[in-house]
Order: structure tokens, then C-alpha cells, then sequence
């Protein structure tokens, strides 16, 4: 593993690393997005993940999103807006420097700013996998359906953000109203649907944070999509066994793909 330069295309810079391919002829690179709250280690979870497909003859570049982990930025200036200008940095920094297949593996909210560029990048993304994704910015936060919603962005949390200037996430992580606002205005579940690069979505199927249903459902709406039920699973895989499940299940998927190159 070592560390990569990268800044953000408005000079922020990304605490980023890469894990290179064990074999001496990689079969692609994966970039990995974390959830909100999160960073590029995602609870460690990224890390096994980034280590297995090093085996497996993957370049890996996991990252932190502004404000994130030890990337430049504060937790207050974090918007849609800005996470998409880093994941487009850093994928930009991987097709410059390692002309290959890119995917990109995107877990919860990193589903947002995934699924955003695949309208701007195009078939310059080879494929992209979702755990737990953050598809309906409305039904997850504006007008939440599940238990974690309510509990972050019920009403009575929505009248703080008008009063304080912010809301808390989980007591902790701020969403500004600059951000809260970028939830009316962007659509990933459009974007997603309408795309046609191939995908694979892995959600548990008692999450209590973000909709199995609507994955299931965008992920049934579109062409060479796959969908994994990781069952009784919560979000984010909440346990080893069921990190395990979504980790393999993944790398599985990434190598039948790579052997269309080979």
C-alpha cells in the first residue's frame, strides 16, 4: 500500500492510497467510496476488501471525501456537489496514470456521488457495485421512511437546522443547509436507472437505514444489473460473517468481469 497524491479539482486535497495488484498484469482498478460519516477505511471493512482484490490482481484506491477522515476540508463544508468533484478527481488520477478497466465500489451515501457521475463519466466507468446504496435522497432524508431517518431527519430535527444552522447526524457528523438543499435538487435513482453501465448492488435486507426495496427495485428497472441479498443483514453488514459475504460476493463479481479481458 502507499500513499497517492491527489487534490480535488478546487484544490482540496484527498487523503488517498493505493493498493497495488500482487499480479505482475493487473485486470483493473477499483476505487472505492465510502458513506457518510465514514472514511476510506470504512470501519476496516475497506480495507479487507482492498487487500483481497490486491490478490486477486485488482488496483485498489481507496480515499476520504472532503471533510472526511484526514482529507482537507471541515465535516460543515461537505455538499453533494463537492464529493463528486473528488471521487472525479481521484478517478481521473487513476485513468491518467493506469489505462485500464475502472470500476468503482461505492458503500451507502458513496452511492450518491457514484451514481451522479455516471451521467458525466460516461464508459469511462467500466462497472459499478453498490452496498446499501443511497438511491432516494428523498425517502432517506427529506421525508424519511426508515427508523434511522426518522430518528436524524424527522421534523423536529429539521426545525434545528433552520434554527441552529445545522443538523447532526447521529449526534455528531453536520449537515449544512447548503447540503440539506442539494437533497431536492440531485436525483442518483434517475441517473442510475437511466445509466447503462453494468452493476452489481448488495444490500441487506433488514436495513433500517436506507431501502432495500427501492435498490431492489432500480436495480430490477436496468439492464446487466445483479442484486445480492445479504439476509437478516442491517446496514453497512453487521457482522464479520455478513461483511464477509458482501466482500467475497463482490470480488467474484469484479473477476468474472475481468475475465472478459482476458
Amino acid at each position: 500500500m502507499r500513499t497517492l497524491d491527489v487534490v480535488s479539482a478546487d484544490g482540496v486535497p484527498l487523503d488517498a492510497v493505493l493498493h497495488p495488484s500482487e499480479d505482475d498484469r493487473s485486470k483493473g482498478t477499483v476505487v472505492q467510496t465510502h458513506g457518510i460519516t465514514a472514511d476510506k477505511d470504512e470501519g476496516g471493512m475497506f480495507v479487507r476488501l482492498a487487500e483481497t482484490l490486491s490478490d486477486k490482481g485488482f488496483n485498489v484506491i481507496r480515499f476520504s471525501y472532503r471533510g472526511h477522515g484526514k482529507s482537507g476540508g471541515s465535516p460543515q463544508g461537505v455538499t453533494v456537489a463537492g464529493e463528486m468533484l473528488d471521487l472525479q478527481s481521484v478517478i481521473e488520477h487513476a485513468l491518467d496514470t493506469r489505462p485500464e478497466p475502472l470500476s468503482v465500489l461505492a458503500a451507502s451515501f458513496g452511492a450518491v456521488s457514484s451514481s451522479l457521475l455516471l451521467a458525466v463519466l460516461g464508459d469511462r466507468i467500466d462497472s459499478l457495485v453498490l452496498w446499501n446504496p443511497v438511491l432516494d435522497l428523498e425517502r432517506t432524508f427529506l421525508n424519511p421512511e426508515l427508523p434511522w431517518g426518522v430518528e436524524n431527519f424527522g421534523p423536529d430535527r429539521q426545525r434545528e437546522l433552520g434554527a441552529g444552522g445545522q443538523l447532526l447526524i447521529d449526534g455528531e457528523f453536520p449537515v449544512s443547509p447548503i447540503m440539506w438543499r442539494e437533497f431536492s435538487l440531485y436525483d442518483p435513482l434517475g441517473v442510475y436507472t437511466e445509466s447503462l453501465v453494468p452493476s452489481l448492488v448488495v444490500h441487506g435486507d433488514k436495513d433500517s437505514y436506507v431501502s432495500y426495496d427501492i435498490a431492489r427495485a432500480a436495480a430490477s428497472s436496468r439492464p446487466d444489473t445483479d442484486f445480492h441479498t445479504v439476509r437478516g443483514s442491517d446496514h453497512g453488514f453487521d457482522s464479520t460473517e455478513r461483511e464477509d459475504e458482501a466482500i467475497q460476493v463482490s470480488v467474484d463479481w469484479f473477476n468474472t468481469r475481468a475475465q472478459r479481458f482476458s
